[in-house]
């Protein structure tokens, strides 16, 4: 079983294999690159987001 074989046999895993381990790895030093990274005091939340999050505290103050 030489590398002729075994390029022949298992081609589309070899490829797909690589190229989906580069896709994440290229993903994830995306997403840790400082420039990506909001500040948490810059973050302002959506007005739904705030709305959800203040009735749901105040139902659990409540129970």
């Amino acid at each position: 079983m030489g590398l002729k074989t075994i390029w022949k046999d298992y081609k589309v895993l070899i490829v797909m294999g690589t190229s989906l381990g580069l896709i994440h790895w290229g993903w994830f030093n995306i997403k840790s690159n400082s420039i990506f990274q909001t500040k948490r005091e810059d973050y302002v939340p959506e007005p739904g987001i705030v709305t959800y999050v203040m009735q749901h505290e105040s139902q659990k103050k409540g129970k």
